[in-house]
């Protein structure tokens, strides 16, 4: 069975999952990591073909699909290809929410879910093109390609989890202070420093209830 790429408009939106009418016939992944030049023009780097770099942070990814859409087929009585792709315009608008004044997240998801595959994405749509190709005697259009560019959403507190396994995070409650916190973790109050330095705070008994804070492993 030829199983569809599908489109899912994530909580708080109230949009249907969107499955594609045909499955592209290529995408596109592409990730910007940035290496900037250090020390300027200095007297050291001038002697050197290239100056030094500094990794200044990767980008989000972005994924590139080509969809087409045809309804010439179809066994409505009323034709208009817009039906179909009014859902994916739907992406690009501002939710009716005001706690979330912004498009949808979507994930999108195509065929099992294997080490490396680039599905299921997690992102938001950046732009999308329609080009109409055939239009009935009264004008509606049959037929579109559409371009459309989601870009990487992560969620902060998972990628930290991802990327360091280590690393666990703890919310804080009334009445904590590093020291207590340290204390419960590690069981000894007077590491409240790592957490302190991963958190890069100054002050060890003021916390902010509710915020979470990164707890590294302790070494």
């Amino acid at each position: 069975m030829n199983e569809k790429l599908k489109i899912t408009p994530l909580p708080p939106s109230r949009l249907k999952e969107i499955t594609v009418m045909f499955n592209p016939n290529s995408y596109s992944i592409e990730k910007s990591v940035s290496w900037d030049p250090s020390g300027g023009a200095s007297a050291t780097q001038r002697k050197f073909n290239a100056p030094a770099l500094t990794f200044g942070g990767g980008g989000s990814r972005t994924l590139s699909l080509e969809l087409f859409y045809d309804v010439t087929e179809s066994d409505e009585r009323v034709k208009d290809v817009r039906r179909e792709t009014g859902k994916l315009v739907a992406l690009t608008r501002i939710m009716a929410d005001r706690k979330n004044p912004h498009p949808p997240v979507c994930k999108i998801s195509w065929g099992r879910k294997v080490k490396n595959s680039d599905f299921p994405f997690t992102g938001v749509v950046t732009s999308l093109s329609q080009h109409f190709t055939l239009f009935s005697r009264t004008g509606e259009p049959l037929r579109a390609t559409l371009n459309v560019s989601f870009r990487e959403f992560l969620d902060p507190e998972k990628d930290l989890k991802d990327t360091d396994p280590e690393m666990t995070t703890y919310v804080v409650k009334r009445g904590d202070t590093l020291a207590s916190i340290a204390a419960g973790v590690y069981g000894d109050p007077t590491l409240w420093r790592i957490i302190a330095e991963a958190n890069r705070q100054d002050d060890p008994r003021r916390q902010q209830v509710g915020s979470v804070l990164t707890i590294p492993k302790k070494s």
